[in-house]
């Protein structure tokens, strides 16, 4: 897990491919957002976790949606 801020674009690396991609982070959404981007390079879907801490620290972590 990588630490980044809220309201603003956090770097994550592709779970197929290792590309960086960015992804924001909106600070008025839930604590714990999950959901699925796919990648700028090799258009694969990443499933995301985003968990913004009490301090509005932003841990991302990245898995495969699926194994290919």
């Amino acid at each position: 897990m990588d630490e980044f801020g809220i309201n603003q674009e956090n770097p994550y690396d592709c779970a197929f491919c290792g590309e960086e991609n960015s992804v924001f982070v909106d600070g008025s959404g839930a604590r714990v957002q999950q959901f699925t981007e796919d990648c700028t390079v090799c258009c694969r879907p990443n499933l995301l976790k985003l968990t913004i801490e009490r301090d509005d620290s932003v841990n991302i972590d990245v898995e495969r949606e699926y194994d290919a």
